[in-house]
């Protein structure tokens, strides 16, 4: 008899569907979709019965009340808009702040009767619609029977009725749809729905019960009402600025705000909070893991977009964004930050642009930017790998912080440059400045981040040929030099460094240092003897294409003599400090007497640096040495910006509302050879919407004019913003100012 075992023959694999998976449903999971698009709308019936009809149907409703029109209020000059502060929206819609009366007018078919007439007025906001939710919200006008939002008859003339409506100080912000019902023994009657009905509500930094509320006029005039920035770059010790539309104003970008949170699928609910609104768009302005507004690049290579540097303001890149569905290219910090400050002024929450000088981004979250050296001490570019970036732009936004202890509110750091992840996304706060200042690290959200970007310490190491590395110096004041912000309703600077730190060695200073530590912030603990020799570099104003001298000067503060092996390294670095190239080495040999100085020349060469340069160009010298005779370590660093040729710009015309204006733009190439790809932009706030032109080449010494008619939109004072961008010549600009006459 023979075993007979049987062997299971494989049957063939389901086939793999092709083509992309299919999109899950809700079903199953929730009853209803999650409202999470302002845009999506709910049809509400005309005429909701409260039963089932008779057999002939309803009879007519012509002896109830009817509504025959709204009026919504909605001009610049009418109450609405003034006592909102919304009057310079370009938007045919209402728009009005939350936590404040706004006013509407209802006629009806005749006199309204306050004992037996029954009306409300109803506000629905995203798809389906619900109370507990505050998506559909009913107004009464009597005082017997109120909703959240109150409601009252400011007058009643005739057949027009004037109502009073307060939005909640906490109620969602977005577009709203308003209809008024009218309720008969059969059933409540509505208007139809209509455009002309619209409605967005916005944050309220005027009203004291709202988590925005900022007590002091002239900053919310700046932080809320100014389209005019000015956003610092360039070196602490040689600022620079570059003027910025921020055009919160203008029409479409309020939509484009709106389309941003409906785009990162922020449900309804959550879009009253400030923090969740602020966290959420820290995410969305860039594309990294969400398709968010702007694609960075820091290559200098924008062949398919427009360079960062090129930018004059933000409203081409929102409406880009809203018509496109697509992200835009490209951005750095400075606009990450300035499209985020739109965004976060259109919505009403106060905000500023702020710029930190010597911003430390290093990459393993420790208080330490880390240089090595040789042993003999000249620097290891092979093993430096912590960069400083010469400044960096991040924004402010104030509000309350429920969510921590008391004494947190005001200013927040929100960061929309992508750098860390944090919760899985490319974002970065609210982190409340106190807790910054006061070494809060467990403060959310990604106060640490921030803290390290204004406190670190620059540490050099000697590394020795066996590969042991010791600190040789710290540099403890180098890092967060100065925090600069525009100063409100002033077209000068305000140093803000104190409130993200106390004085550089102060008692206080060491205690929040030594309080970040317990949060696990590690810092370089040694503080190796300062050597007796002291090396300063100059401060210099160098224009773009000129040679120039480096004259770095020795001070020997002991009563012996001292020689200095120094090496002098001078590269075009990106103003994120990362190096491109280096174009300059010298290795002098300095004699220095008993407590003398001596200066030691180094020339510079255009013509060593001008091809090497890339965008802002920077040219960072780094000065390291050892003493002979001690053997400790010298140092000393500088970053120059050169500074690049002006555009001029002329206004000419009568300056008054509507009436026609030239603006002229002249732009002279100084170098010696032509300027290819060459994109010129100009925007004005209330003046104009941006405009480009395009020149394949400006020849060496040729002169470039572009004359641009216009006419003035409203009155006030502003200013036309121009740059001019080619690859061989970056951040280039001019403006005019002009104040116009209504």
């Amino acid at each position: 008899m023979s075993d007979q075992s049987t062997t299971p023959t494989p049957s063939p694999a389901p086939p793999v569907p092709s083509g992309p998976p299919p999109k899950v449903t809700n079903r199953g999971r929730t009853a209803v979709p999650i409202a999470s698009a302002n845009a999506d709308t709910t049809e509400v019936p005309e005429f909701e019965p409260f039963g089932a009809p008779g057999p002939r149907g309803f009879p007519p409703l012509t002896e109830y009340l009817d509504i025959l029109a709204v009026d919504m209020m909605r001009s610049p000059d009418e109450i609405n808009k003034t006592q909102h502060h919304t009057k310079f929206y370009n938007s045919d819609s209402l728009i009005v702040r939350r936590g404040q009366e706004f006013q509407v007018k209802i006629t009806f078919n005749r006199p309204y009767k306050p004992a037996s007439d029954k009306f409300a007025v109803e506000f629905v906001i995203g798809a389906s619609p619900q109370y507990s939710k505050g998506t559909y919200i009913p107004v009464f006008p009597t005082q017997e029977r109120q909703s959240s939002w109150a409601g009252r008859i400011t007058n009643n003339t005739e057949n027009t009725v004037t109502m009073g409506i307060t939005p909640t100080p906490d109620c969602i912000v977005g577009k709203y749809h308003m209809y008024v019902a009218v309720v008969t023994p059969f059933g409540i009657r509505r208007t139809r729905k209509d455009d002309s009905r619209n409605l967005y509500i916005l944050f309220n930094p005027w009203a004291s019960a709202d988590a925005v509320f900022l007590d002091d006029e002239t900053e919310r005039q700046e932080c809320v009402m100014n389209e005019m920035g000015i956003i610092y770059h360039g070196a602490y010790d040689d600022i620079a600025e570059r003027d910025w539309n921020y055009g919160q104003f203008n029409y479409g970008v309020l939509d484009a705000c709106l389309y941003i949170m409906d785009k990162a699928a922020m449900p309804i609910t959550n879009r009253g909070d400030p923090i969740k609104v602020t966290r959420k768009a820290s995410a969305m302005l860039n594309s990294r893991d969400d398709e968010g507004v702007l694609v960075g690049n820091w290559t200098g290579d924008y062949t398919y977009g427009v360079a960062p540097t090129s930018w004059t303001g933000s409203t081409e890149i929102l409406l880009s964004y809203a018509t496109s569905k697509m992200p835009v290219c490209y951005a750095q910090c400075w606009v990450y930050a300035a499209v985020f400050n739109t965004f976060l002024r259109c919505l009403g929450i106060p905000s500023r642009v702020v710029t930190n000088y010597y911003s430390a981004h290093d990459n393993d979250g420790n208080l330490k930017t880390d240089i090595i050296l040789h042993d003999n001490g000249r620097i290891d570019r092979s093993r430096t790998k912590d960069s400083v970036w010469n400044y960096h732009c991040w924004n402010e936004c104030y509000m309350s912080r429920p969510d921590l202890p008391a004494g947190f509110g005001g200013w927040q750091v929100v960061d929309a440059t992508p750098q860390e992840t944090s919760d899985g996304m490319y974002r970065c706060g609210p982190a409340s400045v106190q807790a910054i200042k006061h070494g809060q690290m467990c403060y959310p959200f990604d106060a640490a981040f921030v803290f390290a970007e204004v406190n670190s310490d620059v540490v050099f190491y000697s590394r020795s040929k066996e590969g042991t590395m010791e600190p040789v110096k710290v540099n403890q004041t180098h890092i967060g030099r100065m925090v600069l912000t525009k100063a409100p309703g002033d077209v000068t600077r305000r140093d803000i460094t104190d409130q993200y730190k106390f004085p550089e060695g102060s008692k206080e200073e060491r205690t929040v240092l030594e309080k970040a530590e317990e949060f696990g912030c590690q810092r370089e603990k040694s503080s190796p003897p300062d050597a007796d020799v002291d090396l300063v570099l100059p401060t210099l104003e160098v224009t773009v294409g000129n040679d120039f001298e480096l004259s770095l000067e020795f001070i020997n503060r002991s009563d012996q003599r001292r020689i200095v092996d120094i090496y002098v390294s001078g590269s075009v670095v990106y103003y994120t400090g990362v190096t491109s190239t280096e174009f300059l080495f010298q290795d002098p040999t300095v004699t220095i007497g008993p407590n003398k100085s001596v200066k030691e020349v180094v020339l510079v060469e255009s013509k060593n640096y001008m091809k090497h340069l890339v965008e802002q160009a920077n040219l960072n010298f780094i000065a390291t040495g050892k003493v002979k005779e001690t053997g400790q370590i010298v140092t000393a660093m500088k970053v120059i910006t050169l500074h690049n040729p002006k555009l001029s710009v002329e206004l000419s015309g009568g300056a008054r509302v509507s009436e026609e204006m030239i603006a002229t733009v002249e732009f002279t190439n100084p170098f010696t050879f032509g300027l290819e790809g060459v994109h010129v932009r100009m925007e004005g706030p209330g003046l104009m919407m941006p405009k480009t032109k395009y020149y394949s080449l400006i020849p060496a010494g040729a002169t470039l004019t572009w004359a641009e008619y216009f006419s003035p939109l409203r009155a006030g004072s502003t200013r036309v913003m121009v740059t001019l961008d080619c690859p061989a010549l970056r951040q280039v600009r001019g403006q005019a100012s002009v104040t116009i006459q209504p």
